[in-house]
């Protein structure tokens, strides 16, 4: 069965490496100079105004900005090619990054909650709460146009920086129309407690945003494998030659912009070894067709006389060890 091997589709791996590198290093730039825009504009609201509503999206927006500069650097860091220290790339420096961002995330809603509660206790009333909620609808607009920029990124490279910097900026958009809404009844509606209340639910959000980038980050840390449609496709592809018996012991993972294949392939064992390297070139250079910024690796197996190694080697010690123990 034929295969497309076009680059229609996009996602990790897919995109040269290069071209991965500037489109996350313009959403990382873009990034950066949203957050330092909000932060100076909510500081100077919150100067006027006392709101902690307020305070709380300026305290978020203010590690946003750390957070942005961390993914700025880390971005780059990762798609810097292998070196003799690191023979599989930078790209886990991603994972970094986003793990530094869920800690900062945190930080911010602990603070945000201590906050929130010394103002609930002793509610202050809102001033200048147009101006406040003028800053704030500044602030969704950009945060949107960041977060459509993102989404894009995320979509064509499979950054998980880039990822995780967009999950707060998703959570400050929700965060926003709730500070909104904190604002205007603290100072619309006489209800001064209700500014709090917003701050308290706006950390809360953060705390789940956080968990979120930790799960995103320790699956590449972890070497978590690839959805189960990108690899019946790598699959497909090495399998799409009539030479190609079959295709087992597949394993793969993502590190930043990069992805790493790799697989057995069981060949007719009466192939000479430079038939048999043929077969392997070809299908390497089917995958990095639809894989650009793929490193693979791929190992033939004489049909019916492979030794089990790898990953198989590993399951039949345990077996065998399972077996000594009853």
């Amino acid at each position: 069965m034929p295969h497309d091997h076009g680059h229609s589709e996009t996602g990790p791996g897919r995109l040269d490496p290069g071209e991965a590198s500037r489109i996350t290093g313009r959403a990382t730039t873009l990034s950066v100079t949203v957050a330092l825009i909000l932060v100076v504009t909510k500081f100077a609201a919150w100067m006027a105004s006392g709101s902690v509503a307020l305070l709380a999206s300026l305290a978020d927006s203010s590690l946003d900005l750390v957070a942005s500069i961390v993914t700025f650097i880390a971005v780059r860091y990762a798609a810097s090619p292998a070196d003799h220290e690191h023979r599989f790339g930078h790209g886990k420096a991603e994972a970094f990054a986003s793990l530094l961002q869920a800690m900062f995330i945190a930080l911010s809603a602990g603070l945000l909650l201590r906050e929130a509660w010394q103002h609930y206790v002793e509610p202050r009333p809102v001033l200048n709460g147009d101006w406040a909620i003028g800053v704030m609808v500044l602030s969704i607009i950009l945060t949107f146009g960041l977060v459509w920029v993102q989404t894009r990124a995320v979509k064509q490279t499979g950054s998980v920086a880039v990822a995780g910097d967009r999950a707060h900026y998703v959570a400050d958009l929700a965060a926003n129309f709730a500070v909104i809404a904190g604002i205007a009844a603290a100072t619309f509606m006489a209800l001064p407690v209700a500014d709090p209340i917003v701050g308290a639910g706006v950390a809360i959000w953060l705390f789940w945003s956080a968990w979120q980038v930790v799960r995103g980050a320790l699956d590449h840390l972890l070497d978590r494998e690839l959805p189960d449609e990108e690899r019946l496709k790598i699959i497909q592809i090495a399998e799409a030659d009539e030479r190609v018996i079959d295709v087992h012991q597949v394993r793969t993972r993502a590190a930043g912009p990069l992805i790493h294949i790799q697989l057995h392939m069981d060949l007719d064992p009466k192939l000479t070894l430079e038939a048999a390297h043929e077969i392997v070139v070809a299908a390497e250079k089917r995958l990095i067709a639809k894989y650009p910024a793929a490193d693979i690796l791929i190992h033939p197996d004489p049909h019916g006389k492979a030794e089990p190694h790898g990953l198989a080697f590993f399951h039949a010690e345990k077996d065998a060890n399972t077996a000594q123990e009853t």
